[in-house]
Formats: structure tokens, sequence, C-alpha cells
């Protein structure tokens, strides 16, 4: 808690619906008065990848944000014909190059203690521009921990 930035409790909640109960599809955290991170946005389990990162930019190009997303794709292992369909959840920290240094530094020392907060979280993503947070390069980052 270097940062001095605390997480509240409506983020942990919101986490546990859509890890555990699959109510939602993503959330979106952002910190609120320099001094707690809780949720700004829930999205619906319906909604697709292109809706949670037009919402995790809403902030605008100089509004920094995190993003908690319930990832789904289809794997097939080596030597199979079949493909499963595979879920895991991702914590991204969407940092604009065009933030202020002083909002970059507190999202990046709050992000670990967010990390923390939400157990369960099977990769975790720094983006600082939409190369980094488009879907493509989202699923090779989820896929890397695969088993072939």
């Amino acid at each position: 808690m270097a940062s001095g930035v605390t997480v509240a409790d409506a983020c942990k909640k919101i986490h546990e619906e859509i890890k555990r109960d699959k109510k939602h599809r993503y959330a979106i955290f952002s910190i609120k008065d320099g001094k707690q991170i809780d949720v700004e946005l829930v999205g619906a389990r319906n909604e697709e990848y292109d809706d949670f990162l037009t919402n995790l930019q809403a902030g605008g190009a100089g509004e920094c944000r995190y993003g908690l997303f319930d990832f789904e794709y289809l794997h097939q292992c080596q030597g199979t014909s079949e493909s499963s369909k595979k879920q895991k959840l991702f914590l991204i920290s969407w940092c604009p190059d065009t933030a202020s240094v002083k909002k970059k530094m507190v999202y990046a020392s709050s992000f670990d203690y967010l990390k923390k907060a939400l157990v369960g979280v099977q990769k975790t993503i720094q983006a600082t521009d939409l190369s980094e947070a488009s879907i493509e390069a989202v699923e090779e980052k989820l896929r890397s921990t695969d088993r072939q």
C-alpha cells in the first residue's frame, strides 16, 4: 500500500460475481479522489471485448483505469482434434502515454495492491496504447500459459 490507495469492498464483490457466479463479463475500476480504487462500471455478461476496450478508455486520453475481464477462447491441445472452451480472468492496467506522470505513478504503485485483493486473477497486463490492449495481444498473452 505504498501509494496510500485502498481497494473498496465493492471491487472484491464484483470480482467474485465475475469469477465465481459468472454474472458479468467485466468491470472497470478507477481511483476516486486519489484515495480508493472503486468500481466505475460493470459490463453485462453478453458484452464483447470491444465494449470493454471502449469503456476502459471512456475517461478520456489522459485518464488511467484498471479493467477485469473474463476472457473466453477455444483451445486445442496437441494431438487432439477437438477444441475446448477456456476462460481466464485477467486484470489490465490502462495508463495511456497521454496521462500525466503523477497519475501514471499512482496507478502503477496501486496496481499490486489491487492484484493482491482480487484473488484468482490468472494474468495481469499493463497497456499504454491500443496495440498492447488489443484482443489479439491479450489472447496471445493468455494462451502463452496454456499447456500444448
